[in-house]
């Protein structure tokens, strides 16, 4: 028998020693019980052999089924998972931190599930380790999963190295589980989340303009398409902009204000944003105004090849030139030129989405 160490934590002032002993513990390979937002998990170093062993055999797991690695941060996803669809990332946006497990595919023909929690607690101890942390529930199997430290402490006093006592958990019902490897995708389990919910988000086509300050051509272009999409009645299209050498917060041109204005839109809330990594993976389509901003965004972020088009080009525009030139410090006339070949860009796409 292990004589469990018990460690009181407060969730609103944390003890960084306490985590820093439970990271430690973890590294060498113990059992650490901790609170999510869901219910407590026990916490393991995937990397540790041994421990991995005393978790499966404490949970009495078959062997082909994995535990679910716990995150702190998305910029790891792709340590874990390969083939990510843009949808899963879109998913990942709107419910992450939070009781979702995604499932992904992983090298080797394998699949692995992750999940970043909504919880202080553990998100301090998984941002303090440096190797992949798996945590099912802290209940034995079949079971009901523990709200509380006590509850864990009942079944796993002995068994683990130490507990990590943040509280009741806010939620007390396990994570929902979204299959997101291929479209459609597929809840596996409800939890928190209704399916109905997750589905709706995973159901929705994400398109991203971009031209290079995000204040004139990506600014037209996101406008006039949502107003397309809400005249034909598709709820399911986001529509987003952004530049690749935009400058935060900034609004859009006097010029690009009044055309959208005059086709009874109001762009004056938009506020620039740059092209980064959250908005490139959950775009279904990347509709860049000229090939540099392409050529941008495949040296940028190299996943989005096969989904970054020209737009002029993806619509085949009747002009000499595919590309939709700058108008930033033009006449107003070449501005005028510049939003009627966007929105006669926009009309075509419309109706092929």
């Amino acid at each position: 028998m292990i004589n469990t160490k018990v460690v009181k934590i407060n969730p609103k002032a944390i003890d960084q020693g306490a985590i820093n002993e439970a990271a430690t513990l973890l590294e060498d390979g113990g059992l650490i019980v901790f609170p999510t937002e869901t219910v407590y998990g026990i916490a393991v170093n995937l990397l540790n052999k041994k421990a991995y062993e005393r978790l499966k055999e404490l949970k009495n797991r078959p062997a082909e089924k994995n535990f679910s690695i716990h995150l702190s941060d998305k910029k790891d996803v792709r340590k874990y998972a390969i083939d990510i669809l843009p949808r899963a990332f879109k998913v990942m946006s709107r419910f992450w931190p939070g009781p979702l497990t995604i499932v992904l595919a992983a090298p080797g023909n394998k699949t692995v599930g992750l999940r970043i929690p909504k919880n202080d607690v553990a998100l301090r101890l998984l941002s303090r380790v440096d190797f992949p942390v798996i945590a099912p529930s802290a209940n034995l199997s079949g079971h009901p999963a523990p709200r509380d430290a006590q509850s864990a402490l009942k079944e796993l006093a002995g068994r683990v190295d130490m507990v990590l006592d943040g509280g009741p958990t806010e939620l007390g019902v396990e994570s929902t589980v979204l299959d997101a490897r291929r479209l459609p995708f597929i809840v596996l389990r409800e939890g928190y989340l209704k399916k109905e919910a997750v589905l709706a988000v995973a159901a929705s086509k994400t398109i991203l303009f971009v031209c290079t300050g995000n204040s004139c051509r990506s600014v037209m272009a996101e406008y006039l398409l949502r107003k397309k999409v809400s005249d034909l009645g598709r709820q399911n299209i986001d529509v987003i902009s952004a530049g690749t050498f935009a400058f935060l917060g900034m609004g859009p041109t006097r010029e690009t204000q009044k055309l959208v204005s005059e086709a009874g839109l109001d762009a004056s809330a938009h506020r620039a944003q740059k092209v980064s990594p959250e908005l490139v993976d959950q775009a279904d389509l990347i509709f860049a105004m000229e090939r540099r901003h392409k050529e941008e965004l495949l040296k940028q972020f190299p996943t989005v090849v096969g989904r970054v088009h020209l737009l002029g080009e993806y619509i085949k525009l009747d002009t000499h030139e595919d590309e939709i030139q700058d108008p930033i410090g033009k006449s107003e006339e070449f501005y005028k030129i510049i939003f009627l070949k966007i929105r006669t860009a926009i009309d075509k796409l419309g109706d092929t989405l």
